[in-house]
């Protein structure tokens, strides 16, 4: 799997948000900026996450994702 799918299908699931992934070799880094981020504890943000890639981690597509999520706040 390509650091690029993993972002379209983020990108699909959570189309507010801005995503960047990186990584390879079934080890991935995303970093994930949303609004609906916002007044979340970090494990609610990263269910968030997981739900748009859950199918792939399920079958073993994906193997290790490691989830950085920011409010647009948070960031700047």
């Amino acid at each position: 799997m390509s650091p690029e799918k993993i972002q379209q299908l983020i990108s699909q699931r959570m189309p507010d948000a801005e995503v960047e992934v990186s990584g390879g070799e079934g080890k991935y880094v995303a970093n994930v900026t949303s609004d609906a981020f916002e007044g979340l504890t970090s494990i609610k943000r990263h269910k968030l996450v997981y739900a748009c890639v859950n199918d792939q981690i399920a079958s073993g597509e994906l193997h290790a994702l490691t989830i950085v999520a920011k409010t647009p706040a948070e960031i700047a």
